[in-house]
Order: structure tokens, then sequence, then C-alpha cells
């Protein structure tokens, strides 16, 4: 893909959590601030460009001078104006379900990376819920923007001919050197919950529940004992939600439960929670709780892993192939795809090692092309404790791309190319078509597309 599509691309989706930071730090600056372009309607002002540019500098990523860096931030900025344009001329709707949708899977990642809301709310000296509504419209733009770029490219199909075209065109002495790649399947089974098991977890949540009610702490209580990995370092606490977001059973129980208070027992598919209350907004809480997973027996788990030993039997000894046992044993949503994984950075089945998880790469390092691993102890996406075993299907060595090889990934990078192509006579046509006005200060710049028209 051309180094400068990427750029582009990176420039105009800049992620609103850095946004975010660095306006909050622009906000304590007292930035003079100036309108520097108008396009159609939509207006770029320089703390847009400054703003930009100095979340690049935060992550080190700026190649060349800043003069170069902040024309090429402004490039991106009339473009994402020239798409909210063409949303106002076609109408394109985004309805406010969806912004909030967008908006607090957003968030929730911003109070991670800050550790916690308390932490985001103090930085930018605003509660949650007001810092929300400051970036309401910017996220909006953003989901226009994305909606329109999606429709200009969503007809760009390629064909074999123009992805074999594409490849005689890259010079043989460039051609990008591919990491050595593998795909995996795995057949799963989970070790059953007895009701014993979960009698002893139930009683356990009971005496740290009785523990609180007599005055000690729900959030030392759930550092040290919340199976929670993601709340239990802030005491349980899980910060501002949406209804709609947590478990049913869960949400019920926790919008109904009063400030404070400590809940019953709740059973999820995650395990056993009691929950307390910190505050409710409207349709926002935000409560602690402490969570027990509920652990099958080690007879149970000792069962299951000489199951899975038995099936790596039947298919070392050539008496059922891999594709038929993960039909017919595997308890994992991979099966529907013949128990492959896939890749979500990619959408393929072919990993490169360090987009594995290590505790993967560690076991299939070790095997031949075909050969499959012994039992393997692993918590699936639910955070229960299953056992795999692993099959190598394929592994490739680093090598430079070729057609044989490395088809579909050629292939996408011919479509990238083909897209990019397409915006840019989509940009030359509308630039023709909409009031643009620039600002001297810009004229100089070496744009890649010609905005004086």
């Amino acid at each position: 893909m051309n180094k400068k599509t990427q750029n582009l691309k990176i420039i105009l989706f800049i992620p609103i959590f850095l946004l975010l930071i660095s306006s909050g730090l622009f906000s304590q600056e007292k930035i003079i601030d100036q309108v520097v372009a108008v396009v159609g309607k939509n207006m770029v002002l320089q703390s847009d460009v400054e703003t930009q540019y100095f979340q690049f500098r935060m992550q080190g990523s700026i190649e060349g001078s800043e003069k170069t860096v902040k024309c090429g931030i402004f490039e991106s900025l009339l473009f994402d104006k020239l798409l909210l344009n063409q949303a106002e001329i076609d109408s394109v709707e985004i309805s406010d379900e969806d912004v909030n949708q967008n908006m607090d899977r957003k968030f929730r990642y911003y109070i991670a990376q800050f550790g916690s809301q308390e932490k985001l709310e103090e930085f930018y000296k605003k509660s949650i819920l007001e810092i929300k509504e400051e970036m309401r419209d910017l996220i909006k733009d953003q989901m226009l923007s994305e909606n329109v770029q999606q429709d200009i490219t969503s007809n760009t199909k390629i064909t074999p001919s123009e992805v074999r075209t594409f490849f005689k065109s890259i010079p043989s002495d460039s051609l990008p050197l591919i990491n050595s790649e593998v795909e995996i399947g795995q057949i799963v089974k989970t070790p059953p919950i007895s009701v014993v098991e979960k009698m002893k977890v139930k009683e356990k949540l009971k005496i740290l529940r009785d523990r609180i009610v007599k005055g000690e702490s729900f959030s030392t209580l759930a550092i040290l004992y919340s199976e929670d990995p993601g709340s239990a370092k802030n005491g349980g606490e899980l910060g501002l939600t949406k209804r709609g977001e947590l478990y049913p059973n869960f949400e019920a129980v926790a919008f109904n439960t009063k400030k404070d208070e400590i809940s019953k027992i709740v059973e999820t598919k995650a395990g056993l929670h009691i929950i307390k209350l910190i505050s409710r907004q409207g349709e926002y809480i935000n409560v602690r709780h402490i969570l027990l997973r509920i652990k099958p027996s080690p007879i149970d788990m000792a069962k299951t892993e000489h199951s899975l030993d038995s099936i790596a039997e039947l298919i070392h000894s050539d008496s059922m192939n891999f594709k038929n046992s993960v039909q017919k044993f595997s308890e994992d949503p991979s099966k529907i795809n013949g128990g492959l994984l896939i890749n979500a950075l990619t959408g393929n089945t072919k990993f490169e090692a360090d987009q594995l998880d290590p505790k993967v790469f560690f076991v299939i390092d070790k095997l031949e092309v075909d050969d499959i691993s012994n039992p393997v102890l692993f918590e699936n996406e639910e955070g229960k404790q299953a056992f795999r075993i692993l099959y190598l299907k394929s592994r490739t060595k680093p090598h430079h791309a070729n057609l044989t090889d490395d088809y579909n990934t050629i292939q996408n990078w011919a479509l990238e190319k083909k897209k990019e192509k397409t915006i840019n006579e989509w940009i030359s046509d509308k630039i023709s078509k909409t009031y643009i006005k620039i600002n001297k200060e810009y004229h100089d710049c070496n744009f890649r597309n010609n905005w004086f028209n």
C-alpha cells in the first residue's frame, strides 16, 4: 500500500482518545485560534491542525519537517470536511443510539487507558458525562466521514487480472518480505461444573458479603478476592456503564440496588457476583462488584483432559481426521470454520508469530505440519477453564511476496491501491463542485490534490 495513503487514513481517523488528551492539554495553554479553511459550510481551525500535530509528537511518529507534517495534517482535514460536506448533501444520518453506542465503547477504552474514571475526570477537570457531551459532535462527525468514505469505495472490486498486473508492477528488488505464517486449528472441550462446586463458591461469596455488611471495606475485599482482572485492582469498580452493556442478570440487580446497598448474589456467565451501587445517573450506573468464578472439580478437569487425549489418539492412529474430529467433538464456535483460528487483525486464518498468544506459539512452535499437540489448559473467551488440542495445518518460511503463496495478501494490497485511486478521483470531482477557501499560510503546501480549483 502507498505510504502516503496510509498516512492520509491515519491522520483522517485520528483516535478520539488522543484528541481527548491533546485537547485537554491545549485547553490549558490558551491558544489563539483562527479559521484556516472553509469547505462548503465546514471550517478548519488552526487548533485542529495544532492538536493533531501535538498528538503525532506525543506518539513520536513525525517524519519530515514541521511544515511538511502540518501541511499533511491540513490536507487530511480538508478531506475530512469534504466528506462531511458530502454527508450533508446526501442527508446521511447517524442515529443518536449509534452515536451513544460508539461513544460508550470508546470511553470504556479511554477509562482503561487512564486507569479509572476518576483519573480521566481529574485530568480533564470535568465529569464523564460532560466530557462525553463535548466529544459527541466530534464522534458523530467522524462516523459521518467514515460512512461517506466507505460508500465511495463500496463498489470497488479487484479482478485476478488486476491483481497480477499490480504484482508485476512492483520492481523485483522492492518485493516485500513476508514473515513466517502459520495456520492453526483447535478442538476444545470444557469441563462441566457440578452443583457441589457451585455451592462451594456461593458459600465463599456469602461469607464475603456478610463481612461487608458488618462493616469491612467492599473495595479492599474486591482487591483481595475478586476474580475479575479488569476491575479488581480498582476495588471492583466498573466505571460508568449504560443500560444494555452488562450481563442481563447483573444489570437487572444493579439498576434495582440502592446506593451503598450490597446486592444479593447474582449468577452470570462469568460466575457469581455481589454488587454495590456507587451512583446512578439516568440510564448510567457505576458499581463495584466482587466476582468469584465457578471452577470445575479436579476430577472433572482430569476426565475432560483424558477425553481429549483419547481424541488425539484417534487422530494419531488415522482412525479419524482432524476436520471430522472438530465437527464431532469440539465445543467451541470455531468448529463452524473447521476448527481454524481466525486472525482478528487480518480476518484470515494466517498468523505471524507476534500475532499469536505466546502460550499458543510455545506449543505450535514445537509441532510439525499436520501434527497435533497434547491437551493444553487455557481460559476461553468467557474466562472459563477449558482444554484444547492444537493442530498445525501449515507453516510458511520467510520469503519475498509471490502470487502462489501470498495471493490473498497481494490481492488486498491491489484493492487498497485501487481504492486510493477511487478516492483521489472522488476528491478531484468534489473539489471542482465545492466552495473551498484556504488561508494564505497554507498556499505553499505541496498537496496531493489540487485544492485551489
